[in-house]
Formats: C-alpha cells, sequence, structure tokens
C-alpha cells in the first residue's frame, strides 16, 4: 500500500485511526491498541504481497528471542555472544539471500565467462526482492545489538516488539528507527489534539513534497536519463530534477512517516536535515538519510575503531569500508557501490584536511554551489543503470559526448512550463533556512488551514498522475 493512494487515504488511514483512537477512548490496555496497529501494520505491508508478511515474522522472532536469551537472567557471555551471532547471521542471511543472490551468481558466471567456462556456469534463481527488507532488518539488528551492549531495555512483550519491527508509518522506506530511542514509547504514549494537529501537517507536507515536487521534476530526470545523448545543458537540468526528486521523494516519505508516527503517539526520528544546503561532503552526510547515516556510525564505523584508531590509513580504511557498505546497503549493482566509493573519496580528502573541502576559503554560498556539483555528478551513479550509462551521462555533463538530433526532441518535453515551475519552485524549497519540521513545530490555526489547503491540493494532483511510487520502495 502506498501513502499517496486513495485506498491508504480514503479507507486504511480513517479506519485504522478511528479504532485506535475508540480504544484509547476507552481505555483499552496498551498493548491491545499495540495489537491492533501491528495486525494493521501487518495487513498495509501485505497489500503489495502476502507472502512478505511472512518474512517479516521470522525476522520478528528471531530477534525477539536472541533478544530475550541476552537479557536472560543468569545467561552466561557465551549464550550472549552466540545468540547476537545467530541473530546478525539470520539477518544478514536473508537481506543477503533477497537482496544480493542474483547479483553475487551473475558476477561468479561473468567471472566464469572470463575464464572460458561457458557463459552461464550456475544457473540463477529470479528472486523477488521483499519491499522494506534493508529497513526492517537494519531495526531488528540494531535492537539486538543494543541489548547485547546494554544500551537498551530488552522487550518482554511480543506484541511491543512487534509493533516495533512492522510500525507501518516507516515500514517501508524508513526511517531507520532504533529500539532504544521508541522503547518507552511502546508501552506509554501521550495522545492530544495539539500533537495529531502537528502530525496532520508534517503529513501534509510531505505529501505536497511528493506529489506536487517529486513527482513533476522527475519526469524531467527520466527523460534525460533516457535519451541516449541529451546534450550537455540538458544532462545538468535532468541530474539537477533527479537530485530534486529523489530528495523530495524521499523526504517526503519519512515527513510523512513522522505525520503517521505522531497521530498514534510515536514519535519517528527525522531523517534529513536541508542537505542541499551543506557546504563540505562532511556536512551532506550530517543532513541527507541521517538515520542511515548514524545507524553505520554506530555499528560500522565505531565497532571498527572509528575515529580512535592508531593510524591515519586505518581510518581513511574505516571510512571507505563504510560508504562502500553504505553503498551497497542501497542495491546489488555496480553503480551503488561506486556511488559509495565516489562519496568515500571526498570525505577521506577532507578527514586529510581537518574535515574541510578543498573549497573551504571560499563564501559560504559557493562552497554550497560546489558541493551540490560534487553530489550531482555522484547523483548520476545513482540513477544510472550501468557504469557505461553513467560514464556517458558524464561525458555528456562535460560537453564531450554531443547531443544527437533526437535530443531536440527533448526540448519541448523537459521544458514544459508547468515542469519548469516546479524545478525552480523545488530549488527554492531546498534553500529555505525553515523545514517541514519547523513548519510543524508549532501548531497554529493559520498553520493548520495551509496545510489542510495543501493537502486537498495534493489528493486533486493525485488523480491526474500516472501511478508514481515512492523511489525508495526498491531499496
Amino acid at each position: 500500500m502506498v501513502f499517496t493512494s486513495h485506498i491508504f487515504l480514503f479507507y486504511f488511514l480513517p479506519i485504522v485511526l478511528g479504532v485506535y483512537y475508540f480504544m484509547h477512548w476507552q481505555k483499552v490496555n496498551i498493548h491491545w491498541m499495540n495489537l491492533f496497529i501491528t495486525v494493521a501494520s501487518y495487513l498495509f505491508y501485505g497489500w503489495f504481497e502476502p507472502w512478505f508478511v511472512i518474512l517479516m515474522w521470522v525476522s520478528t522472532a528471531l530477534d525477539y528471542t536472541c533478544g530475550r536469551i541476552i537479557s536472560g537472567p543468569g545467561t552466561t557471555i557465551r549464550r550472549r555472544n552466540v545468540a547476537l551471532a545467530v541473530s546478525m547471521v539470520g539477518n544478514l542471511g536473508l537481506l543477503g539471500f533477497f537482496k544480493y543472490y542474483m547479483f553475487t551468481m551473475g558476477g561468479i558466471n561473468h567471472i566464469m565467462q572470463m575464464l572460458g567456462l561457458g557463459p552461464s556456469y550456475f544457473h540463477i534463481m529470479a528472486v523477488t526482492l521483499p519491499i522494506g527488507i534493508s529497513f526492517y532488518t537494519f531495526n531488528t539488528m540494531s535492537y539486538v545489538i543494543d541489548v547485547w551492549r546494554g544500551d537498551a531495555p530488552p522487550v518482554r512483550d511480543l506484541r511491543s516488539f512487534s509493533l516495533f519491527v512492522s510500525l507501518f508509518p516507516h515500514l517501508v522506506a524508513g526511517p531507520i528507527i532504533r529500539y532504544n530511542t521508541v522503547a518507552h514509547q511502546l508501552d506509554r504514549r501521550h495522545h492530544s489534539l495539539v500533537r495529531f494537529s502537528s502530525g496532520v501537517m508534517i503529513f501534509s507536507l510531505g505529501m505536497g513534497k511528493k506529489i506536487l515536487l517529486a513527482n513533476p521534476v522527475g519526469q524531467i530526470a527520466d527523460s534525460c536519463f533516457g535519451a541516449d545523448s541529451p546534450g550537455m545543458w540538458i544532462s545538468w537540468w535532468g541530474v539537477l530534477a533527479y537530485a530534486l526528486q529523489i530528495y523530495f521523494d524521499f523526504s517526503g516519505y519519512s515527513d510523512m512517516a513522522v505525520g503517521l508516527g505522531r497521530m498514534i503517539g510515536i514519535e519517528i526520528t527525522r531523517n534529513f536535515n536541508a542537505p542541499y544546503r551543506s557546504k563540505s561532503m562532511t556536512d551532506f552526510w550530517k543532513r541527507w538519510h541521517m538515520s542511515l547515516t548514524t545507524w553505520f556510525t554506530d555499528y560500522l564505523y565505531i565497532s571498527l575503531g572509528g575515529n580512535r584508531v592508531q593510524t591515519k590509513r586505518r581510518l581513511y580504511f574505516n571510512l571507505l569500508f563504510v560508504m562502500f557498505m553504505s553503498g551497497l546497503w542501497h542495491g546489488a549493482n555496480m553503480t551503488f557501490i561506486c556511488w559509495g566509493l565516489f562519496h568515500a573519496f571526498f570525505l577521506i580528502t577532507e578527514r586529510m584536511m581537518d574535515r574541510k573541502p578543498l573549497y573551504a576559503a571560499l563564501p559560504g554560498f559557493m562552497k554550497i554551489a560546489l558541493t551540490n556539483v560534487i553530489v550531482l555528478f555522484a547523483w548520476v551513479l545513482f540513477r544510472a543503470t550501468t557504469l557505461d550509462n553513467a560514464w556517458l551521462y558524464w561525458k555528456s555533463m562535460v560537453g564531450l559526448h554531443g547531443a544527437q538530433v533526437s535530443a531536440v526532441l527533448l526540448h519541448p518535453v523537459v521544458f514544459q512550463p508547468y515542469l519548469v515551475f516546479s524545478m525552480v519552485v523545488a530549488v527554492v524549497c531546498t534553500q529555505l533556512p525553515w523545514q517541514a519540521h519547523d513548519f510543524a513545530a508549532k501548531v497554529t490555526v493559520p498553520r493548520m488551514a495551509m496545510a489542510l489547503g495543501l493537502m486537498a491540493l495534493c489528493i486533486v494532483a493525485m488523480f491526474t498522475q500516472a501511478f508514481n511510487p515512492f523511489l525508495y520502495f526498491q531499496f
């Protein structure tokens, strides 16, 4: 099920909220309310493919059991470590099979072909990637690790843990939430009209990002990246459109998730903080997909030694490996891996210069501009289907791959007045000093009226657009 669909907006959400608050007003035990939201979340998730729910049950049962073993009275260090290992192997095994099996086997076949052992040495099964598996496996892994470290209280009720894993606002595309940040909210929640209204406001803003900005500029990106040779200026126009599309699409989903969470009394982590106002690549990664950045920092980077290593070489290796894994997390494709390594190069360079970019002496607006240029070149890798396509697009951006005659046909498509207007508005919104969370931080009648008006406009626009799921569903 998709947030921006009539089934969700007119049926699922009103029914879920109506039943939930009826239970709240009747003073039903919180654990039964948790169970209701969990069942609703399973319905939400199973709408895509019912068998996906079974896989999530397996992950839930595995990590709930491992957490109980780790925190059990009289548990030995050996049993704690074995339970942690079982959880890590189980989760990474599921993620590795469903997300990387075909990529790995394809690579092995390619090597065998190079060795002259045949074009298809191994038969490769077609494996369907369960939507959201990258997010909920990281959620549950963080729980077991935190319990093992003593950083989170062990959950005692399977209903509460099942809610943590399956909570429908963030289930499909994040943000990645940590159990220790929501543990107290699972058993005790505060509900108020102000908090609910704030949730409606930020949900409306997130919906506006997706419907009114991401979807229109995405038409430009699809046209430019789909062209054989769009030429230099249209190439820049296209990658700028994609940068705006992926930001407003993903941050829009994250805002809607936060809003939905507030409606049922659960505060979900903020995931973006104006990343296109960054003045360095280090700053960019403090603002972009913050829940993933902190996850890799806390569970991988620090585990490798982080900054507390004896040599600079090991520090740079840690940065390189973390960004490699970040790229791999996004997908089983060399383009994602190279995207991560591309970012790693600039992060390491800035670390060599005491976390300052090469252009640190320039004025602030120029540092923002140059940082965004680097990010745009990186987005080409993220958007392209192959490294060859990314290389050709880069050549077009620097004028080394001239436009073909057919590129003229792109002009009336990518420079439609409505699309150009959407691009301008999107660019302006990325540079505003206040963001959606700031707007929803204070509930007033005028702000609420604006949010509801925006939601009404989004609903009207939604029915004029083709089905357009959120980009991060694929991860």
